[in-house]
């Protein structure tokens, strides 16, 4: 009931727009099913062989999502409502504001646009990674084009044939916020220059300071484009273990801490033939994931907690399995190694597209392969895919939890 009164109100709202003399509108409903096989590897299968039950992932969902865009005037809205129904839970409902926001010329012959409100601002030049998203900081390389939510802002813009530049205010007055919710000023600059684009970017956070970056993109030939993008971060709150916590500890041995100096590297390149057919390649460093002692201290934990477990009576058993569960902290922070090459190769053909992508940690060897296929009709959208986690047994991909995941996805616009 809760899932047909969301949709309702959404196709009511696109229904009504020439009464309420919309200048734009649109709906899109999308239906997703996902089917996983969990891992036996890792400290997550290893807890709930300890403690059935404590892994509580579904192995089969269904999705349902409807998003309604319309602007009139100065003001800009998307409306998001969406229904998950798991093979474990209640089935749960959930509506949210992904954007609402006005926006317009501010100056007259100044050339100023401002918007304020809640809008979504994506930036840089990379696919699989970005490390000057400073506003947005949008999830990268989900399985099906996700509805990003942005954040409260006050942007003003300028543009010129070869110029632009972007001032935001994000956050405005929050005092708590943390990572991309806190408090900060961020700028972009961009200059074009042939077949050059330049891009540079400044951050000023409440908690995080100052950061800075750049990045460029070149149409080398007619099948060659290259980009790169660097940024240097004052400071960074990430998760790391706690060296002084026991085993087992009671309480979770891992801190978000604030880290003084962090700094993050993409170079990647596009190579696309007449016939459409397009070969990514990336490959970038992140100084905030852990690092190869890390993980090695992260193991050697992992070791000691299922050494105990063996042997461990009764009693223990629940606070063993909960350290257990709770090494699958270390997966939190956006790169899992600070090394990291991904390659994506694809084929367009009328409406079809189709391709195949890796994520390879050279560091360990552990990979994430991901095939899918996909049909764009004049409304409808089609996708499926399979994506799988492997690489040798101690390598960190291979230890998280999900192995395997089937879906498939099917969109309506109108």
């Amino acid at each position: 009931m809760q899932l047909r009164r969301l949709l309702w109100t959404l196709a009511l709202a696109a229904s009504g727009t020439q009464a309420q003399a919309l200048d734009e509108s649109s709906l899109q409903l999308r239906s997703q099913v996902q089917s996983q096989q969990r891992s036996t590897q890792g400290p997550l299968a290893q807890a709930d062989a300890l403690q059935p039950g404590l892994d509580g992932a579904a192995r089969q969902s269904l999705l349902l999502e409807a998003e309604w865009k319309a602007r009139s005037g100065p003001v800009n809205a998307s409306l998001y409502a969406q229904h998950l129904q798991r093979d474990h839970a209640a089935a749960s409902s959930h509506a949210a504001v992904n954007e609402l926001y006005a926006s317009g010329d501010w100056g007259g012959a100044a050339g100023l646009q401002y918007s304020l409100g809640r809008k979504l601002v994506s930036w840089d030049v990379g696919y699989a990674f970005r490390p000057n998203d400073m506003v947005a900081q949008e999830e990268r390389r989900t399985l099906v084009g996700s509805y990003n939510r942005g954040r409260p802002l006050l942007q003003l813009e300028h543009f010129s044939a070869e110029t632009a530049w972007s001032l935001v205010w994000v956050n405005p007055a929050r005092k708590d916020g943390q990572g991309g919710d806190e408090e900060a000023l961020a700028l972009r600059l961009y200059q074009r220059a042939g077949a050059w684009d330049w891009h540079g970017f400044a951050r000023l956070g409440r908690e995080q300071h100052a950061s800075l970056g750049a990045a460029f993109s070149v149409v080398a030939s007619d099948a060659l484009e290259l980009h790169a993008s660097a940024r240097i971060n004052q400071r960074s709150r990430v998760w790391r273990a706690d060296p002084q916590a026991t085993l087992p500890s009671a309480t979770l041995p891992w801190q978000r801490e604030l880290r003084k100096g962090s700094s993050q590297l993409l170079l990647g390149g596009t190579w696309t033939t007449e016939a459409q057919l397009s070969l990514l390649l990336e490959y970038w460093w992140d100084s905030q994931a852990l690092s190869r002692a890390d993980w090695a201290g992260w193991r050697e934990r992992g070791a000691q907690l299922a050494q105990r477990a063996l042997a461990a009576p009764a009693a223990l058993r629940p606070a063993l399995a909960g350290n257990l569960a709770w090494q699958a902290q270390g997966f939190a922070n956006s790169s899992l190694q600070q090394h990291n090459v991904f390659a994506r190769l694809s084929w367009t053909q009328g409406a079809w597209t189709w391709a195949a992508d890796t994520l390879w940690s050279p560091q360990d060897g552990g990979r994430i392969i991901t095939g899918s296929v996909a049909w764009q009709g004049d409304r409808w959208n089609l996708q499926a895919g399979l994506r799988q986690w492997s690489g040798p047994g101690d390598s960190v991909i291979a230890q998280l939890p999900t192995r395997r995941l089937a879906y498939a996805a099917a969109a309506w616009a109108f």
